[in-house]
């Protein structure tokens, strides 16, 4: 393994900053192995990562090393053995450290020097960029979380300095219900409304005895979305505190026979830049797109999709992730002219593939990355969608989040 010589002013120096590269990493998620202290004292694993990277003989060069750590971007893996935290070193993604070993994690958002992610056993919270984590789950009766967001705002924050009265966390579990707090230490409240609407209209989930998920969110100021896989859509107009059904989507789980309805087995969601009227939503009955804030809708095409990631400088410009059905025949897709047209944009990558398909989507710069559902992450360039594998050492990934990109 090459040496990292650090720099007195905490540089890594341009000869040696191959500090744990790729290859030498081991096939594990995880830098440091740790267990999460149910108490009030959150678990610190510096010490791990450090034997691990065998520093512990030199405090100064540790001392160095998580300095650098500090400053540099990170990415944080949310993946079926807990989280895996990666460094931006140039162009490449170094590990360095990791959390909450032996939970599934499902997602991860991030909001400045906040980090929260949902497992299926609650949520926790970092404020130290992954170094150690929080118990984070009073107030959550549903504790399979499915997907976690966080409206990020100069004027609100998650901790508790928040300055708004406003939520700015959220989570949505299997059974579905949206959680909302304004302060995740002090808990999180339940948004009835949409439990009610869940037990009255009947939503499911084929592969659960758990009447359906919220498996996405996405916010536009005040406005807020949330996909019901076999529920249909959900809106907020008051920045989260309250839900309702958007006009173009019953809530009823079966295939509308309206085709201004979108169908209700919603995956995830889309609100484009523009306008938060502009919202786009792969679904099991295809990819539908709505310019009223989802009073009305158009299917752009009828295939089983996940996932579909929309420049934000040009609605037209998307790239799709549809499958002939759950994780089979999958593939990638672009469409430059709103989804009149469809191109290949799998150059590197042989098409389609026979038992997986696109969950997500991630933008970091210019680069777009994919997570697929075999928990294989892939990036590209954008300029050239030429696909590769990424972070080969990490499987069994389910969701990414960046902080300080």
């Amino acid at each position: 393994m090459s040496a990292c010589i650090l720099l007195g002013n905490g540089a890594a120096s341009t000869e040696k900053a191959d500090l744990l590269t790729q290859r030498d990493q081991p096939r594990s998620n995880l830098v440091a192995t740790e267990t999460v202290r149910r108490s009030n004292t959150p678990h610190r694993p510096c010490s791990g990562v450090c034997a691990r990277l065998g520093l512990l003989d030199d405090y100064g060069l540790r001392r160095t090393l998580m300095q650098t750590r500090s400053q540099l971007p990170l990415l944080f893996a949310a993946t079926h053995h807990g989280v895996a935290v990666f460094q931006r070193l140039g162009r490449r993604w170094v590990q360095t450290h990791g959390g909450l070993d032996r939970h599934h994690v499902t997602s991860v958002a991030t909001d400045g020097h906040d980090v929260i992610v949902g497992t299926r056993d609650g949520a926790y919270r970092s404020t130290d960029r992954g170094a150690s984590w929080w118990p984070a789950s009073e107030g959550l009766t549903e504790r399979h979380v499915r997907w976690v967001a966080l409206r990020v705002s100069a004027e609100r924050r998650i901790s508790t300095d928040a300055a708004s009265n406003t939520p700015g966390a959220f989570i949505g579990t299997e059974p579905a219900a949206i959680y909302v707090a304004q302060d995740v230490q002090k808990g999180w409240r339940r948004c009835d409304e949409v439990a009610q609407l869940r037990d009255r209209l009947g939503w499911y989930l084929p592969y659960s005895p758990e009447a359906g998920c919220v498996r996405g969110l996405a916010f536009h100021g005040d406005r807020g979305y949330a996909a019901v896989e076999q529920g249909g859509l959900m809106r907020s107009d008051d920045g989260g505190e309250h839900w309702q059904l958007v006009a173009g989507s019953d809530g009823v789980p079966r295939t509308p026979t309206d085709p201004t309805m979108i169908h209700p087995d919603v995956h995830s969601v889309v609100v484009h830049a523009s306008s938060p009227d502009r919202v786009i939503a792969p679904t099991g009955g295809g990819l539908y797109v709505s310019d009223d804030g989802g009073a009305h809708w158009r299917r752009l095409t009828d295939r089983y999709c996940r996932a579909v990631w929309v420049d934000a400088d040009d609605a037209d410009h998307m790239v799709l992730g549809p499958a002939a059905g759950v994780a089979r025949d999958g593939r990638i897709e672009q469409s430059r002219d709103g989804g009149k047209t469809w191109q290949p944009a799998m150059d590197e990558c042989d098409a389609p593939w026979r038992h997986r398909m696109v969950e997500r989507f991630y933008q970091i710069g210019d680069e777009l990355m994919a997570v697929l559902s075999d928990g294989e992450l892939i990036t590209a360039p954008l300029s050239t969608l030429r696909w590769h594998v990424v972070l080969p050492a990490v499987q069994d990934v389910n969701a990414i989040a960046t902080l300080g990109i």
